[in-house]
């Protein structure tokens, strides 16, 4: 058994980047898993291979083993919360040199795992998968926060909480340093709200890493692009009713109708409860009406 790997975990198939087919089954048998289930960094790996055709995961798993044995030789969950930021800091900040990229920031390789283990630089939530990947593999009660603009982590242990940065080298936040980041980020009537402090699970991570990509794509109006990257987006998260939204709308904009109209009667044959189902029949019959 390999040594990051512990009894009960699933193991994923050894499996290059070059056929999509199978990185994509690969991510649609993670779509199937409980929340709690999915290996977070696995599953950015799978995400960047669709990126990096023809390469092995392998020597990017290798490092992902070895960052998650340092961080068990180097601290455990029972350390208090400033030990334990200050293993991880040193670990993933100082020997590993992992950092947030200021000076490139909109280059999309910040949010392709593979090329941030690269290049050792990379986006907030990136940077923030690998803080993850270190802190559980010990057991650190960690999580990601549902902060908007800027992805930041929470870490908790023997009754204290803190607020990560991870972009920053593992920067510890307070009250007044979250009110500025959301003011600078929303403009100076913005004030925090109790759901910027939510915990975030696993599959949240992952669709806000390819958001990234996603948002991009269609700022600089490549669709197609776009409709790629929605494509994993959908396969890990299969009953995100707004994912399937939106692969309807770009299908339109593109003129792929019958597409549309296809992934919204799909969508809807699968998921009877969903709250906005209302909403996307509304748009599907729109969509018909445009055909006929």
């Amino acid at each position: 058994m390999p040594e990051d790997q512990v009894d009960g975990e699933e193991s994923y198939p050894n499996i290059g980047a070059a056929d999509r087919d199978v990185v994509l089954a690969s991510l649609r048998a993670i779509g199937e898993q409980i929340d709690d289930e999915i290996d977070v960094a696995e599953a950015a790996l799978l995400l960047a291979a669709l990126d990096r055709r023809g390469e092995s995961l392998d020597p990017y798993r290798d490092i992902l083993a070895e960052i998650a044995a340092e961080a068990r030789r180097t601290t455990a969950r029972t350390h208090s919360v400033e030990m334990q930021i200050a293993a991880l800091t040193d670990l993933l900040a100082a020997r590993w040199k992992f950092r947030g990229d200021s000076e490139t920031y909109d280059d999309p390789r910040n949010a392709n795992l593979i090329d941030v283990v690269e290049r050792r630089r990379g986006l907030p939530v990136a940077i923030g998968i690998l803080w993850l990947h270190a802190g559980r593999a010990y057991g650190a009660d960690i999580t990601g926060l549902a902060f908007p603009s800027h992805f930041l982590l929470r870490l908790s242990a023997r009754g204290q909480r803190v607020i990560i940065d991870p972009f920053h080298g593992g920067k510890l936040l307070g009250a007044e340093d979250l009110r500025r980041m959301i003011k600078d980020a929303h403009g100076g009537e913005k004030e925090i709200e109790p759901g910027h402090y939510a915990p975030v699970g696993n599959r949240d991570v992952l669709i806000r890493l390819q958001n990234n990509l996603k948002l991009r794509a269609i700022a600089a109006d490549n669709f197609e692009r776009a409709l790629e990257i929605l494509v994993s987006m959908t396969a890990i998260a299969p009953r995100r009713s707004e994912l399937w939204w939106e692969t309807a709308v770009l299908h339109s904009r593109l003129g792929n109708m019958k597409t549309a109209i296809a992934v919204l009667e799909a969508y809807l044959a699968d998921s009877s409860g969903d709250h906005r189902r209302a909403e996307i029949e509304d748009l599907l019959r729109r969509l018909r009406a445009r055909v006929n």
